[in-house]
């Protein structure tokens, strides 16, 4: 029964009284903008760091390069996210002079994080791309970046989707925390609905629903762009 009175409390409040119009139109819209966005920047970062992971190290530069991309990958995966946004929003940038907000924060944050995961995701997928296509390419006369990005990521990009699509899912969840530098979230949104009569059951498990729906909409379109691409090789 206390259930029912709790569930019937915050029905009042997220259907009757409008609640939902800001779950969908502000929750949820920050949610997915910070992981569509993130994952983008994650995407353009990575591949860049994995190609320089890959290229060769016979000259000066390409060992300069390398050890950069391994302090930034050991930095972005050796802290908590959560690490990172604080220091992001209430240090490095007041320390410097920028304030750029706290949605476009988590952005940045979550791309640069994005990235240091993606860049070995993508070099492990470049590395499963035959080296004749490497060879191929430079015989035609491409360079070793025209090459990388016309001939050989595109294939690595097949062989990597359903990893790209956990990554893609682990972003999601992970905006959960970006309420610490004062970001409006689903997880921000439904605590605000349980502080208004301190009862956390029914908002916490409606938002747990939504997450799972989200969560299985986006495996399905990932699987559906993954058949895609298969029946357009077999083609």
């Amino acid at each position: 029964m206390d259930f029912i009175k709790q569930w019937s409390a915050f029905w009042r409040l997220f259907y009757t009284n409008g609640g939902y119009k800001r779950v969908f139109a502000e929750g949820l819209k920050n949610t997915l903008t910070i992981a569509v966005l993130g994952l983008l920047i994650g995407i353009l970062i990575g591949t860049l760091i994995a190609a320089v992971k890959v290229m060769p190290k016979y000259k000066t530069l390409p060992r300069v390069l390398n050890t950069v991309c391994n302090i930034y990958v050991g930095f972005f995966r050796g802290t908590p996210i959560v690490v990172q946004l604080l220091l992001a929003y209430y240090v490095l940038f007041p320390l410097i002079g920028i304030s750029i907000g706290s949605l476009n924060t988590c952005i940045l944050i979550f791309g640069l994080n994005s990235g240091a995961y993606v860049s070995e995701i993508m070099r492990a997928g470049i590395q499963s791309v035959d080296s004749g296509q490497m060879e191929a390419g430079r015989a035609l006369g491409l360079g070793f970046y025209p090459t990388m990005l016309k001939i050989v990521v595109p294939q690595a990009v097949k062989n990597i989707l359903p990893t790209l699509g956990n990554e893609f899912i682990a972003l999601i969840k992970d905006t959960s925390v970006v309420s610490f530098v004062a970001a409006v979230d689903l997880y921000k949104v439904f605590t605000e609905m349980g502080n208004v009569n301190y009862e956390y059951l029914a908002p916490y498990l409606m938002m747990a629903l939504i997450y799972i729906v989200l969560i299985m909409l986006v495996t399905l379109l990932f699987k559906l762009l993954e058949n895609r691409m298969k029946r357009n090789e077999r083609a």
